[in-house]
């Protein structure tokens, strides 16, 4: 049998005297989306920072395409295939759609922000970029500042350029949290094309997208995993119900 792409084992967490994740073990396997859920307060978002390589674990290790790379930081987890969307926020309000997705590109290369070059002169670069915007659904959009693009055409312009760097899992820490049913319906349409270039672990808090995405379904509460499977199976599961599905939560962080 083959190993698992993404292979999580002890992974913990604690700050001060709170525990955000206790002994998480979970893998995920090349080629699925892979959804992570829970009540509030479980721990996902810390979990997805520690898988990125954005907030140390004390204890635990991350284990990915054959290698252990607890010890990497997140710039060298993405080096080797692993990378979480981007936020737009943090980024330059004064550059287009194009720019930002270009920009992405450059830094693959190992380029600084230090290095930039004229951007008409990178064909070849915006060529790639035009192409990644189109299959995120954002073509239209490549001279638009980022301003002028609604929510979920930023959260759609955070994947195109997490996938830039042609990566082997992707990390979506709720990509639909925020938007309406026609924006939630374009990043459902989205994250299942993804599937076919790359593997995906989705963090959202629409537990319906979730069943309806995912290919397995793992859910933390109080910063364990208490089940992980199959999709209806994880649904029927009775810790499963009484913790997070039963009480008629649909939120997640």
């Amino acid at each position: 049998m083959t190993a698992p792409l993404l292979d999580v084992r002890g992974l913990s967490k604690r700050f001060a005297g709170l525990v955000a994740n206790d002994d998480v073990h979970l893998q995920v396997w090349a080629g699925e989306v892979h959804a992570l859920i829970g009540p509030n307060g479980a721990g996902k978002t810390t979990l997805v920072s520690q898988l990125a390589g954005q907030l140390a674990s004390d204890h635990g290790s991350v284990h990915f395409d054959g290698h252990d790379i607890s010890a990497l930081n997140a710039h060298q987890r993405a080096q080797r295939g692993l990378v979480r969307s981007f936020q737009i926020t943090r980024l330059f309000k004064s550059f287009s759609v194009l720019d930002h997705v270009a920009l992405a590109l450059q830094a693959v290369s190992g380029s600084s922000l230090r290095a930039w070059r004229p951007m008409w002169k990178e064909s070849a670069l915006f060529d790639r970029a035009q192409a990644l915007l189109a299959e995120v659904g954002l073509q239209a959009k490549a001279g638009f500042g980022v301003d002028q693009l609604s929510h979920g055409e930023r959260r759609a312009l955070e994947v195109g350029m997490a996938l830039a760097s042609r990566p082997k899992l992707v990390l979506l820490d709720e990509p639909m949290a925020g938007m309406g049913p026609d924006e939630s319906a374009r990043m459902e349409q989205l994250i299942q094309a993804l599937r076919a270039r790359s593997t995906v672990v989705l963090i959202e808090h629409d537990v319906d997208a979730v069943f309806r995405l995912a290919d397995r379904v793992s859910v933390l509460v109080g910063g364990r995993i208490v089940a992980s499977g199959a999709p209806d199976a994880v649904r029927r599961d009775p810790e499963v119900m009484s913790a997070y599905l039963g009480d008629g939560s649909g939120a997640a962080t």
